[in-house]
C-alpha cells in the first residue's frame, strides 16, 4: 500500500473538529457506576506454564453487566519487588483471544506483571482462541463482525461493554497482591490500542499509556479513505442502512479515540504507520493530536498495519520502564 493519506506536514497539524456528545461525561460515570455497583470477585487459578521464570494465573473477574471476563495474570517468578510489581494491563487486537501464557512473556521478562483482558465475543477466528462470550444487546441487523453490532444505540452498542470490560480489568489490576497501585499502564494495538485509550480516559489513576496504530479513532473520516476491514463493515452498513447513518455516527461520538484521547491525562506513547490503510495514519493523528496529556508519537513511514512491529515492542519496553524507574 503506497502513501494514501494526507502529506506528513499535514498529519503534524491535523486536528479535526471533534463532536463530543453532550452528555458524554454523564453517559460514561453512569455506565461505570452502575458496572462497579456489581459484586466483583475475581478468581485466580494457577497455571502451570512450565515456564520457571515466570508465575501465570488464569483469571476471571465480573465485566459490564456482571458477566465473567476472562484473562491471564503474568508476573516475574520469585519475591516481588519492595514497591510491589508494576503492572501492564494489556488489551488485544481486532478478533483476537488471549491465547495461552506463552503469548504473553515480554512484559513479564522486562520486570512487569501482566493482565491480559481477553475480549468478549473475540478470539473464534484468529491466531489465539479467545475465552469470553459476550451477552449480546441490540437485537437489530448488523454486518458481521463487531463495529457495527447495537450501533443503532450507544446503551446497546458492542463497544460500550469492552470499554467497561477494561476500565474494571484496571481497577481489578490495581487490587491483585503484590501490585503497587501507582505503576499501572495500559497497552494496545489496533483494536486493544482503541481500548486502552478508552481505558486511559475513562480508568482510575492510570500512570501510562501505551497506544499502537489505535482503531475506532475518527471513523467518520476513516471509511472515507480506507475500505479495509475492519472499517469496511461500517462501510457495508451505512450504505444499505441510508436512513440509520446519522443515529450510527452518533452512537460512534461516544466511542471515538478522538475524544477518549481528550479526556486522557497520563503520559502516553503512540505509534503510527503511514502505509497503514487499516487505520488510516490521520485518524491516528486526530487521536494523538487531541491527547490532553504528556505524548509522545513515533512514525513509522514505509509501514502498513504492523506498524513498528519488533522495534515498537522494545521500545514501548524502554519507554514504560524508564517512566516506571526500572532498571533494565
Amino acid at each position: 500500500m503506497p502513501l494514501f493519506d494526507l502529506p506528513r506536514d499535514a498529519l503534524e497539524t491535523y486536528l479535526p473538529e471533534r463532536a463530543e456528545p453532550t452528555d458524554f461525561a454523564d453517559f460514561w460515570s453512569g455506565t461505570l457506576t452502575e458496572a462497579r455497583a456489581v459484586r466483583r470477585e475475581v478468581s485466580l487459578t494457577p497455571f502451570d506454564a512450565h515456564l520457571p521464570l515466570v508465575e501465570a494465573h488464569d483469571v476471571a473477574f465480573a465485566g459490564f453487566g456482571g458477566q465473567e471476563v476472562r484473562g491471564w495474570w503474568i508476573h516475574p517468578a520469585g519475591p516481588q519487588p519492595g514497591a510491589g510489581w508494576p503492572v501492564v494491563v494489556q488489551f488485544l487486537g481486532y478478533g483476537d483471544g488471549r491465547g495461552t501464557p506463552l503469548d504473553w512473556l515480554s512484559w513479564p521478562t522486562a520486570g512487569f506483571a501482566t493482565l491480559v483482558m481477553d475480549t468478549r465475543g473475540q478470539g473464534a477466528r484468529a491466531r489465539r482462541s479467545g475465552s469470553t462470550g459476550d451477552i449480546g444487546g441490540s437485537a437489530t441487523p448488523h454486518v458481521e463482525g463487531f463495529l457495527t453490532k447495537g450501533i443503532d444505540d450507544p446503551h446497546d452498542y458492542y463497544y460500550r461493554r469492552v470499554f467497561t470490560d477494561a476500565v474494571l480489568a484496571v481497577d481489578m489490576a490495581r487490587e491483585l497482591p503484590g501490585v503497587d497501585p501507582t505503576r499501572i499502564a495500559v497497552q494496545g494495538t489496533s483494536q486493544g490500542g482503541a481500548i486502552a485509550l478508552a481505558a486511559a480516559a475513562l480508568g482510575d489513576r492510570v500512570a501510562a499509556a501505551v497506544v499502537n496504530v489505535p482503531f475506532l479513532c475518527n471513523p467518520e473520516r476513516a471509511i472515507t479513505v480506507t475500505d479495509t476491514k475492519p472499517y469496511s463493515e461500517l462501510l457495508e452498513y451505512v450504505r444499505t442502512r441510508k436512513g440509520d447513518v446519522e443515529r450510527a455516527f452518533a452512537t460512534l461520538r461516544y466511542f471515538d479515540g478522538m475524544t477518549m484521547a481528550a479526556h486522557a491525562t497520563a503520559p502516553a506513547l503512540f505509534s503510527v504507520a503511514l502505509m497503514d490503510d487499516v487505520c488510516p495514519p490521520s485518524t491516528v493523528y486526530a487521536a494523538h493530536n487531541h491527547y490532553r496529556g504528556p505524548k509522545e508519537l513515533v512514525v513509522y513511514p514505509w509501514n502498513q498495519h504492523e506498524g513498528g512491529g519488533d522495534t515498537q515492542e522494545l521500545r514501548q519496553i524502554r519507554w514504560v520502564q524508564d517512566l516506571f524507574g526500572l532498571q533494565p
